[in-house]
């Protein structure tokens, strides 16, 4: 995706100028949105955060009353790219270009009977052009011009003014060049020989290229049999290694792939990229993945909602469901379940349901009673439990 013009409108300062979006150099790598994700950090934050997005339940509300209703999904919700398109991939396929590059883009091909859209068809960003001229924004998309009303144009990471989002790639450059620099000259290195393996050396006196290929010649010939090479006190042998500049490699390599992962909001011990010496302790696994949820995806979730509800006719309103995100060990879910049970916030029948078992039979009722013995009064509203209820 590119910016059309590079001189500010109206509203925006240089500083906000966003950065060229075409092919970048840093270093010896050329950084684009697609040859970033050759960058092991990159692909694992990106793949990371689609996947949790993406496989999180849709569902649509409305208030009635002060309450809150579940209602049926338009088919934009199901299959919003047509048949061959579900949410799943919708989702996650719009959330690689949201992280990557700020913005994703689609045809809006088919409106529903409130004019809103029924169909969108996701687009490269590589074929997209945002193009504003005296104050009337237009899409150029493969090379075709474009009304916003015929084109879904979902962005984060926004600053005021700009009519594009801000991209994570483009800023992180940078970070990203200098990882693929180092794996382009490692390459290089160690599989095409840009560095000779040994340097023998005449001290006493200059020799001529005749004589040099022929003492080069003896030694490899000495060395492939595993003889031995004779020489006077005027030749010198020095192995030429790498162990130092590999080691000053892995450390940059370290250091680039926690620093990207900074760029692209998703904790480095989360991808395998915790900084050495560092130490992060969690009581649980919902506890680290909570925190993740309220610092780091959360908002991008609730962006993602209030996008997703404008396909919906108003008062309507669409929530992803976090909670997989925050399931807890057994033990911990168990207990909390038990809670919420003995408090009477949670029905027994509403507990199985979340465990996704169907409601009780009157047969494990019956059995309840011959072990447990008498059933449990039904709890009084305003008052206390009654005596011999079960606690």
């Amino acid at each position: 995706m590119s910016l059309f013009n590079k001189r500010a409108y109206p509203g925006q300062t240089a500083d906000q100028t966003i950065p060229p979006r075409p092919e970048q150099r840093a270093g010896t790598a050329s950084v684009t949105n697609e040859t970033a994700l050759r960058h092991s950090a990159v692909w694992a934050c990106l793949r990371l955060r689609a996947n949790l997005v993406s496989t999180m339940p849709i569902d649509v509300y409305r208030k009635a009353g002060g309450i809150q209703i579940e209602v049926p999904k338009p088919p934009v919700l199901v299959t919003p790219g047509g048949p061959t398109v579900r949410m799943i991939e919708w989702l996650y396929s719009s959330q690689m270009d949201l992280d990557r590059a700020g913005n994703c883009f689609g045809l809006i091909t088919a409106v529903d009977g409130y004019g809103l859209p029924a169909r969108i068809e996701l687009v490269p960003l590589c074929e997209v052009t945002v193009r504003v001229r005296k104050g009337v924004l237009k899409y150029v998309i493969a090379g075709k011009e474009y009304d916003p009303s015929q084109v879904w144009h979902e962005k984060q990471y926004t600053l005021p003014g700009l009519p594009v989002g801000l991209s994570p790639v483009a800023y992180a450059a940078l970070s990203i060049g200098e990882y693929l620099s180092i794996q382009e000259f490692a390459l290089d290195w160690f599989g095409n020989g840009t560095v000779p393996a040994a340097h023998l050396k005449n001290t006493g006196r200059t020799i001529t290229p005749d004589f040099a290929d022929e003492t080069k010649r003896r030694f490899k010939a000495s060395m492939a049999n595993n003889d031995l090479f004779v020489t006077g006190s005027d030749w010198e042998y020095k192995v030429i290694q790498a162990e130092a500049a590999g080691a000053e490699w892995i450390e940059a390599k370290r250091f680039g792939i926690a620093d990207v992962a900074r760029f692209f909001d998703t904790p480095g011990d989360l991808i395998d990229a915790a900084v050495s010496g560092s130490s992060l302790t969690y009581a649980n696994i919902s506890q680290r993945n909570l925190q993740f949820l309220i610092m780091n995806l959360g908002p991008a979730v609730i962006r993602r909602e209030d996008a997703l509800t404008s396909l919906t006719p108003q008062p309507r309103y669409v929530k992803l469901k976090s909670d997989a995100l925050l399931r807890m060990d057994p033990q911990s879910r168990a207990a909390m379940v038990q809670i919420l049970i003995n408090s009477r916030v949670l029905a027994p029948s509403e507990a199985r349901e979340l465990e996704d078992r169907p409601p009780f039979t009157e047969s494990q009722l019956a059995e309840f009673d011959r072990l447990f013995g008498t059933k449990m009064p039904a709890p009084v509203t305003g008052g206390t439990a009654p005596t011999g209820a079960m606690t």
